[in-house]
């Protein structure tokens, strides 16, 4: 008997989450978009992770559970792809979780307009204040173009700062993925960018939603700095490949100015996010190495739409960026948001401004309306 097809699997990797699996899972299951199917990767948890994950296939039989030697998340996601039968595919982080509302509502959106992947909008769960702070750079309005269903060749510039490099905001038609042989790097870090980008410019309808729907969460009791010290190579990795794909689909050339413009981006903002001894060996490969090898140095300053991150780009060249050691105790949590306010004062200040004005302007009709009543 032939199994019905789900309309979603979402895919998870798992490793070492016991304290935050279950409100994953449970963000899961409880979907209002029932027809799915959810395969854990586990990655050779050492903790009760797999124990978890079993009491929950117990309980919900779409729960499909995957054991593999620990090889990272990048592998553990192409596991899933394997096994993978939904005609769209969600890929979640095992600490991270979903408005209870969110297949349904992406599916709808690819099912209805036949959308080779669609984007929405995610924020950040801090662990230790229980709190959402919003993310308004993940999707940059000032680079959409203005139609709905849009393609990488209508986007005008600065195509790949246009989403961020991670697929868990996303939802993908199947099909879509394996024509195009859409897989994960088997690395620690940035595993997921390759994947993310050469969608991005080999889908012709995409969309993108306005609107929450996944949480990413952060904490300052687990350092993503300190954990990215031992990868903290893997970006640039990410970004060679990503550049073989655009030379393989003969799109290189057509897009050099945008991916050099990224290139150099996600570089800064990994050097402005890391701590401890692996600050030092990324400066100085990005000075000696890693700047020449993206093809950075061949370019002056009006090749860049970025005129901040060009000029760290050059007092790093002139080696005038030292490398603080008291950057060492610095929590992760609060690098990435300096980081992300950076990007914001870089990018998208006025927008950010507009934003918060147009939040507060609402929340002040809500209470006049509430005082009126």
């Amino acid at each position: 008997m032939k199994l019905k097809r789900p309309k979603v699997s979402v895919i998870i990797p798992v490793y070492n989450v016991e304290n935050y699996l279950r409100k994953c899972l449970d963000s899961v299951i409880n979907q209002t978009l029932n027809d799915i199917e959810i395969i854990c990767v586990n990655d050779e948890s050492t903790d009760c992770s797999l124990n978890i994950l079993q009491e929950y296939a117990v309980q919900d039989s779409r729960i499909i559970i995957i054991n593999q030697k620990n090889s990272g998340a990048g592998a553990a996601r192409n596991a899933g792809l394997k096994v993978a039968r939904g005609e769209y595919l969600s890929f979640l982080d095992s600490d991270d979780f979903f408005e209870l509302n969110m297949l349904e509502k992406a599916y709808e959106a690819c099912s209805t307009y036949n959308l080779d992947f669609v984007v929405f909008r995610s924020d950040f769960y801090d662990n230790d204040t229980n709190t959402f702070i919003p993310q308004y750079d993940t999707i940059r309005k000032d680079l959409l173009p203005r139609k709905k269903i849009f393609s990488y060749k209508d986007i005008k510039k600065d195509i790949f700062n246009i989403f961020v490099g991670w697929v868990w905001d996303k939802l993908y038609r199947r099909e879509f993925a394996i024509s195009n042989n859409l897989l994960f790097q088997a690395q620690r870090t940035t595993n997921d960018l390759l994947f993310a980008f050469t969608a991005l410019v080999k889908a012709k309808r995409i969309m993108v939603m306005d609107e929450v729907l996944a949480h990413h969460r952060i904490s300052l009791q687990s350092s993503l700095s300190r954990t990215r010290e031992q990868s903290w190579r893997c970006f640039y990795n990410a970004l060679l490949a990503l550049r073989e794909e655009l030379k393989k689909a003969g799109i290189y050339e057509e897009i050099e100015q945008s991916y050099i413009n990224y290139a150099l981006h996600f570089s800064l903002w990994n050097l402005n996010t890391i701590t401890g001894s692996a600050y030092k060996k990324l400066y100085d490969s990005l000075r000696t190495e890693f700047f020449q090898e993206l093809g950075i140095t061949r370019h002056d300053r009006n090749y860049f739409w970025n005129k901040g991150e060009y000029e760290q780009y050059l007092k790093i060249m002139k080696n005038e960026c030292v490398s603080d050691n008291s950057r060492n105790d610095e929590p992760a949590k609060y690098s990435i948001i300096g980081a992300f306010l950076k990007s914001l004062i870089n990018n998208g200040l006025k927008y950010t401004l507009f934003k918060a004005k147009y939040e507060l302007f609402n929340r002040w009709i809500k209470l006049r309306k509430s005082f009126s009543q």
